[in-house]
């Protein structure tokens, strides 16, 4: 390879306020309860995950959620190995209030790992379920768990499990021009009995 084969090309200055290209999903804008349900799930491998760490703040979780535009986050360890999920309700619903009463302090020194919901508590569906699936099989699911989300799992080439997707019980209303009520279920005593008292 001789230097007079090639030529340099031409650069500029990166101007103030560029950002930088994100991977993008385009889903139906109208679907029906017959529609396949791949149809209204967000492919995180067209999509990036929205994540944020487990020692994060409360308030930094909803500016990412609100900056983002979704109302569910990913909560990974430093190896991407997912530890929980962080929801806009964990956020601004009872889980602070009771994560105070029981250890003092005050809203702004709570993090994500305190109020997230933990892996051992996600539910999950398998890929190949839902290739199979419609729209109106997963608003089913979504109301059996009382959920507003679901993710989606399938096998990766070492043969352990790894996130594909979500749904999104917001996300499905808009395409089906409805709102979506899942009742979202209290998944601990203390939230049971802070939802009784």
């Amino acid at each position: 390879m001789t230097s007079s084969e090639y030529r340099p090309l031409e650069t500029a200055s990166l101007q103030a306020g560029s950002t930088y290209r994100r991977p993008a999903q385009e889903l139906p804008e109208h679907v029906t309860a017959q529609s396949p349900a791949l149809d209204v799930m967000t492919d995180l491998t067209k999509v990036a995950a929205v994540t944020i760490g487990p020692c994060a703040g409360l308030e930094e979780a909803k500016q990412r959620m609100i900056a983002s535009g979704v109302r569910m986050l990913l909560v990974p360890d430093q190896h991407n190995r997912i530890q929980g999920v962080l929801t806009y309700r964990d956020i601004t619903g009872e889980r602070p209030m009771l994560y105070l009463q029981t250890t003092g302090g005050k809203r702004e020194d709570i993090i994500i790992r305190e109020v997230m919901t933990p892996l051992e508590r996600l539910d999950v569906l398998d890929m190949k379920d839902v290739v199979r699936a419609q729209v109106g099989d997963i608003v089913a699911t979504l109301k059996r768990l009382g959920r507003q989300h679901a993710m989606v799992v399938d096998m990766d080439a070492e043969g352990g499990m790894a996130l594909r997707g979500i749904f999104s019980a917001t996300q499905i209303g808009k395409q089906l021009g409805i709102q979506i009520e899942t009742a979202e279920v209290a998944r601990t005593f203390a939230e049971l009995e802070a939802a009784l008292a």
